[in-house]
């Protein structure tokens, strides 16, 4: 209902089916991962519950956007809790920046004999070789190859900056009310994420099969698997958001003064492309 100038949404079934289907996902992945046959399926049950209830919940609050329910203190509840959601990824990121840092710098040369080390080095790992990048005393997690930073890396970089500047553009072209121009953006900023993660791929496979570089190849592998593959996660996230605004976009959903939808995964789609840049140059060029 309407209470003065701010909407307060009724009652609705979307955070008790949320909730439902995390634990039905939670627990089949547990299940799997403790071997039961089951375990696959209720996981597959708990992401499809999960799937349903996005699709629902957003649009239903697309359909209350569109029937003018939202106002300029709604759009700001909107804007502040975008702007909250992403200082919470940047933090997500910043845990494994922050343990690439701390092993790099503190763990590996302690080990290694350095500073304060020593002794950790005697005891433990006597002969340790301090370097980076490192699979662990005597090789434990393996030999392996790293991936050279300007070769495919480089050009993932240049295909995700690519892909800020048409987003730009399409934001450009909605403001000026220019349509078919918007469309073909937002298509090319699409197609451009899939390229990106089709060529990640291609280097994970390579990596594995032909470089011995994998999750176990130490901290490392972990760390590099780890920050490069929760980025290509959220890259697949933002093109199904880009894919869904296009949508919106091409049925006449946004003005030039009411698109924060279209704001927001502009904002998310940068925000990846950010962290893409941080990743270039601490886990590939350093």
């Amino acid at each position: 209902m309407a209470q003065g100038t701010y909407y307060v949404p009724h009652e609705t079934r979307w955070p008790i089916v949320g909730s439902v289907g995390l634990f039905i996902l939670v627990a089949g992945l547990a299940f799997w991962l403790n071997g039961y046959p089951s375990g696959p399926w209720i996981a597959a049950l708990g992401a499809a519950t999960v799937i349903y209830m996005v699709f629902g919940w957003l649009g239903q609050v697309i359909g209350e956007s569109q029937r003018g329910l939202y106002s300029a203190q709604v759009d700001a509840s909107y804007r502040q809790g975008m702007i909250w959601f992403i200082f919470s990824e940047v933090m997500f990121f910043a845990a494994f920046f922050g343990a690439l840092f701390y092993a790099r710098m503190f763990s590996i040369p302690w080990l290694g004999g350095e500073g304060t080390g020593a002794m950790t080095n005697e005891l433990l790992w006597p002969g340790f070789d301090a370097v980076w990048p490192t699979a662990g005393p005597a090789e434990l997690g393996g030999a392996f190859q790293t991936i050279p930073a300007f070769d495919l890396p480089l050009l993932n970089t240049l295909i995700l900056l690519t892909s800020g500047v048409t987003i730009t553009m399409a934001h450009w072209a909605l403001k000026k009310e220019k349509r078919g121009s918007l469309i073909a953006w937002m298509v090319a900023t699409i197609l451009l994420g899939i390229v990106f993660l089709f060529i990640q791929g291609y280097e994970y496979v390579h990596a594995y099969q032909d470089l011995g570089l994998t999750l176990g190849s130490g901290i490392y592998g972990s760390t590099f698997f780890m920050l490069t593959g929760f980025h290509g996660l959220h890259v697949t996230l933002g093109a199904i958001m880009l894919i869904v605004i296009t949508i919106r976009c091409a049925v006449g959903h946004f003005t030039p003064k009411n698109h924060f939808a279209f704001e927001a995964v502009a904002w998310y789609w940068h925000f990846v492309d950010v962290v893409w840049l941080g990743l270039f140059i601490f886990v590939y060029v350093v």
